[in-house]
């Protein structure tokens, strides 16, 4: 039981500390057009990003990819631009709906791309058989999963306070924290070492 508590809180801290800002990023720029009713979508597109983030450590750690940290650490705030334009050309549109798969494939691959940026620290810490770091990535995904529900959750809160009280519609609400993610992330791109090379 210790253990399931050491690696399910190394994943809810991996979600929940001021040096993930990247990944609360993406996860306000996916939460933002929804609201406590669309909890199903929510329910799914965090998972579908636990899921790619697990698979992405596991293949990493049993060597069948191995990725650059330098372009990891470019593809991120890519990914996180991606949706915030998405839902900046697509606010308060009805057809909206159509370009679903999208979000569901951009949370996958941030998934992915964030699993494999998270490899060393966690071979760091743990350096144990091939059944205990399984089962080490499985508690650690639980603690992502809970971790990525309460940014989510809170983002949802804000939208709904910001919505009711000062009567923004869901579409300006969109559209300024779309843009606001865009500011944010744009320097992270341009300023990224791999341009330097």
């Amino acid at each position: 039981m210790s253990q399931f508590l050491i690696y399910f809180q190394l994943g809810l801290k991996h979600i929940l500390n001021i040096y993930s800002y990247d990944h609360i990023l993406f996860l306000i720029a996916l939460a933002i057009p929804l609201s406590f009713k669309d909890w199903k979508r929510i329910l799914v597109l965090v998972t579908t990003f636990t899921l790619g983030h697990t698979v992405a450590l596991l293949l990493s750690i049993y060597g069948i990819i191995a990725v650059k940290v330098a372009v990891v650490e470019l593809l991120i705030p890519f990914t996180i631009l991606i949706v915030a334009l998405f839902h900046l050309f697509t606010a308060g549109k009805s057809g909206k709906k159509e370009s679903v798969n999208l979000v569901f494939f951009i949370t996958l691959f941030f998934g992915i791309i964030h699993g494999l940026g998270f490899l060393n620290t966690f071979n760091s810490i743990h350096r144990g058989t091939s059944i205990s770091k399984l089962l080490a990535v499985l508690e650690f995904a639980l603690g992502i999963e809970v971790g990525q529900l309460v940014v989510v959750f809170i983002v949802l809160i804000i939208a709904y306070i910001v919505q009711t009280v000062f009567r923004f519609s869901k579409r300006d609400w969109t559209l300024v924290m779309s843009a606001f993610i865009i500011g944010v992330v744009l320097p992270i791109i341009i300023g990224n070492k791999i341009w330097l090379r």
